[in-house]
């Protein structure tokens, strides 16, 4: 039996403008807080925004977290995105950490 993948892409798109949206979402294991799922990204094109893909890409990324067992959900947004922010909040997201992030090339 092949394993369950760990990574999905989601697109969503509208009859007039084609491809409006992705959303990519993996599965986590970390020894601190078990198995999650983490939304790695969702972008909506901006003249789409507020149309209601966004809210059709989480839920189709939750419901695929769901079937693999994920109990939770993390998504990271940067602190200068106010309305990323509120969108997330309005689907049941709460802002529970701030933190900085660090990167070093390899």
């Amino acid at each position: 039996m092949k394993p369950a993948s760990q990574n999905a892409l989601f697109v969503a798109d509208s009859r007039d403008s084609g491809v409006v949206g992705w959303a990519h979402v993996s599965v986590t294991h970390l020894v601190e807080v078990g198995t999650r799922a983490e939304l790695n990204g969702l972008i909506v094109a901006e003249g789409q925004r507020s149309l209601g893909a966004g809210a059709r890409l989480l839920e189709a990324v939750e419901t695929w977290a769901r079937t693999r067992g994920c109990p939770s959900m993390s998504v990271r947004s940067n602190v200068i995105r106010d309305r990323a922010h509120k969108f997330y909040e309005r689907h049941g997201y709460e802002h529970y950490k701030t933190q900085k992030a660090f990167r070093k090339t390899l």
